[in-house]
Protein backbone atom coordinates (compact mmCIF):
# COMPACT_ATOMS: atom_id res chain seq x y z
CA UNK A 1 0.00 0.00 0.00
CA UNK A 2 2.49 2.26 0.80
CA UNK A 3 4.88 1.33 -1.91
CA UNK A 4 1.56 2.39 -4.37
CA UNK A 5 1.58 5.57 -2.38
CA UNK A 6 4.92 6.46 -3.40
CA UNK A 7 4.42 5.70 -6.71
CA UNK A 8 1.39 7.52 -7.22
CA UNK A 9 2.94 11.03 -5.56
CA UNK A 10 6.09 10.34 -7.67
CA UNK A 11 3.68 10.29 -11.18
CA UNK A 12 2.08 13.45 -10.27
CA UNK A 13 5.17 15.16 -8.42
CA UNK A 14 6.42 15.95 -12.51
CA UNK A 15 2.89 17.30 -13.60
CA UNK A 16 2.75 18.97 -10.61
CA UNK A 17 6.50 20.63 -11.14
CA UNK A 18 5.66 21.29 -14.51
CA UNK A 19 2.31 23.37 -13.83
CA UNK A 20 4.79 25.45 -10.92
CA UNK A 21 7.33 26.20 -13.50
CA UNK A 22 5.02 27.16 -16.43
CA UNK A 23 3.41 29.73 -14.12
CA UNK A 24 6.38 31.52 -12.90
CA UNK A 25 7.08 31.99 -16.52
CA UNK A 26 3.44 32.87 -17.49
CA UNK A 27 3.82 35.56 -14.85
CA UNK A 28 6.84 36.80 -15.66
CA UNK A 29 5.80 37.20 -19.55
CA UNK A 30 2.23 38.55 -18.26
CA UNK A 31 4.44 41.23 -15.94
CA UNK A 32 6.41 42.06 -19.55
CA UNK A 33 3.62 42.14 -21.67
CA UNK A 34 2.17 45.07 -19.47
CA UNK A 35 5.33 46.74 -19.06
CA UNK A 36 5.57 46.82 -22.87
CA UNK A 37 1.91 47.77 -23.29
CA UNK A 38 2.46 50.91 -20.37
CA UNK A 39 5.99 51.62 -22.08
CA UNK A 40 4.46 52.89 -25.26
CA UNK A 41 4.29 56.58 -26.28
CA UNK A 42 1.91 58.72 -24.17
CA UNK A 43 -0.59 61.06 -26.44
CA UNK A 44 1.66 63.90 -24.74
CA UNK A 45 4.81 62.11 -26.18
CA UNK A 46 3.80 61.90 -29.87
CA UNK A 47 2.14 65.45 -30.10
CA UNK A 48 5.42 66.65 -28.89
CA UNK A 49 7.63 64.10 -31.58
CA UNK A 50 5.04 66.25 -34.34
CA UNK A 51 5.31 69.66 -32.84
CA UNK A 52 9.34 68.72 -33.16
CA UNK A 53 9.64 67.42 -36.80
CA UNK A 54 7.26 70.41 -37.79
CA UNK A 55 9.25 73.10 -36.36
CA UNK A 56 12.81 71.47 -37.79
CA UNK A 57 11.01 71.53 -41.05
CA UNK A 58 9.98 74.45 -41.21
CA UNK A 59 13.17 75.54 -40.06
CA UNK A 60 14.96 74.28 -43.07
CA UNK A 61 12.55 75.53 -45.47
CA UNK A 62 13.57 79.04 -44.28
CA UNK A 63 17.26 79.06 -45.98
CA UNK A 64 17.25 82.62 -47.27
CA UNK A 65 19.85 84.47 -45.39
CA UNK A 66 16.96 87.31 -44.28
CA UNK A 67 15.17 84.56 -42.61
CA UNK A 68 18.12 83.15 -40.90
CA UNK A 69 17.07 84.70 -37.22
CA UNK A 70 13.75 83.39 -38.20
CA UNK A 71 14.88 79.74 -38.81
CA UNK A 72 17.39 79.49 -35.45
CA UNK A 73 14.57 81.00 -33.31
CA UNK A 74 12.52 77.52 -34.63
CA UNK A 75 15.46 75.39 -34.23
CA UNK A 76 15.74 76.52 -30.34
CA UNK A 77 12.40 75.82 -29.88
CA UNK A 78 12.58 72.48 -31.37
CA UNK A 79 15.57 72.34 -29.32
CA UNK A 80 13.56 72.90 -26.24
CA UNK A 81 10.87 70.87 -27.22
CA UNK A 82 13.59 68.25 -27.53
CA UNK A 83 14.05 68.85 -23.43
CA UNK A 84 10.73 68.64 -22.88
CA UNK A 85 10.33 65.24 -24.54
CA UNK A 86 13.61 64.22 -23.32
CA UNK A 87 12.59 64.87 -19.46
CA UNK A 88 8.73 63.17 -20.03
CA UNK A 89 10.49 60.06 -21.33
CA UNK A 90 13.23 60.33 -18.43
CA UNK A 91 9.67 60.27 -15.93
CA UNK A 92 7.68 58.08 -17.42
CA UNK A 93 10.77 55.61 -17.38
CA UNK A 94 11.46 56.09 -13.23
CA UNK A 95 7.44 55.65 -13.09
CA UNK A 96 7.97 52.20 -14.88
CA UNK A 97 10.83 50.77 -12.97
CA UNK A 98 8.49 51.84 -9.29
CA UNK A 99 5.91 50.31 -10.56
CA UNK A 100 7.58 47.24 -12.17
CA UNK A 101 10.91 46.60 -11.11
CA UNK A 102 9.74 45.73 -7.50
CA UNK A 103 7.33 42.81 -9.15
CA UNK A 104 10.33 41.72 -11.14
CA UNK A 105 12.05 41.74 -8.30
CA UNK A 106 9.97 39.84 -6.11
CA UNK A 107 9.10 37.12 -9.24
CA UNK A 108 12.91 36.54 -9.91
CA UNK A 109 13.83 35.80 -5.85
CA UNK A 110 10.26 33.61 -5.82
CA UNK A 111 12.22 31.57 -8.91
CA UNK A 112 15.25 31.28 -7.42
CA UNK A 113 13.82 29.98 -4.11
CA UNK A 114 11.36 27.99 -5.73
CA UNK A 115 13.51 26.27 -7.65
CA UNK A 116 16.52 25.26 -5.08
CA UNK A 117 13.67 24.33 -2.85
CA UNK A 118 12.25 21.74 -5.50
CA UNK A 119 15.49 20.80 -6.40
CA UNK A 120 16.67 19.82 -2.26
CA UNK A 121 13.12 17.88 -2.01
CA UNK A 122 13.97 16.01 -5.09
CA UNK A 123 17.34 15.42 -4.67
CA UNK A 124 18.04 11.99 -5.34
CA UNK A 125 14.17 11.13 -5.94
CA UNK A 126 12.95 10.01 -9.35
CA UNK A 127 10.44 12.48 -10.55
CA UNK A 128 8.85 10.29 -13.26
CA UNK A 129 10.47 7.09 -15.95
CA UNK A 130 10.31 7.04 -19.12
CA UNK A 131 10.31 4.49 -21.23
CA UNK A 132 14.30 3.73 -22.61
CA UNK A 133 13.29 3.51 -26.43
CA UNK A 134 11.74 7.16 -26.14
CA UNK A 135 15.08 8.84 -25.00
CA UNK A 136 17.25 6.41 -26.44
CA UNK A 137 20.43 8.66 -27.27
CA UNK A 138 19.34 11.01 -24.05
CA UNK A 139 18.55 8.39 -21.13
CA UNK A 140 21.60 8.76 -19.28
CA UNK A 141 21.34 12.21 -18.93
CA UNK A 142 17.77 12.79 -17.95
CA UNK A 143 19.02 10.17 -15.52
CA UNK A 144 21.30 12.34 -14.20
CA UNK A 145 21.17 12.53 -10.04
CA UNK A 146 17.75 10.82 -9.76
CA UNK A 147 19.41 7.93 -7.52
CA UNK A 148 17.55 5.02 -9.33
CA UNK A 149 17.80 3.19 -12.24
CA UNK A 150 15.18 0.49 -13.51
CA UNK A 151 15.30 -1.78 -16.53
CA UNK A 152 13.99 -0.78 -19.75
CA UNK A 153 12.65 2.30 -17.81
CA UNK A 154 14.91 5.76 -18.11
CA UNK A 155 14.50 7.59 -14.21
CA UNK A 156 14.25 11.37 -14.57
CA UNK A 157 15.71 13.43 -12.04
CA UNK A 158 14.86 17.26 -10.42
CA UNK A 159 17.49 19.30 -12.60
CA UNK A 160 16.96 17.92 -16.05
CA UNK A 161 13.32 17.80 -15.29
CA UNK A 162 13.69 21.38 -14.14
CA UNK A 163 15.50 22.62 -17.37
CA UNK A 164 12.94 20.62 -19.52
CA UNK A 165 9.59 22.08 -17.98
CA UNK A 166 11.60 25.78 -18.48
CA UNK A 167 12.56 25.29 -21.97
CA UNK A 168 8.65 24.35 -22.98
CA UNK A 169 7.05 26.50 -20.65
CA UNK A 170 9.28 28.93 -21.94
CA UNK A 171 8.19 28.17 -25.29
CA UNK A 172 4.78 27.95 -24.66
CA UNK A 173 4.62 31.66 -22.83
CA UNK A 174 6.23 33.31 -26.00
CA UNK A 175 3.88 31.34 -28.51
CA UNK A 176 0.60 32.53 -26.38
CA UNK A 177 1.74 35.77 -25.94
CA UNK A 178 2.61 36.63 -29.14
Amino acid sequence: MEENLTEHGKSLAAPAIFILVFSLHFVSKYLEFHKKKKGLMSELDVQLRAEIKQLLKEASSLTQPSTFAQAAKLRRMAAAKEKELAKNQEMHDKDMKLSFGTYEKLLTISKVVTYVLLILWFWKIPITTISDQLVQPFGKLLSWRSGAYLKDNVVVGIIPWLIVSTRVSRFICRKVME
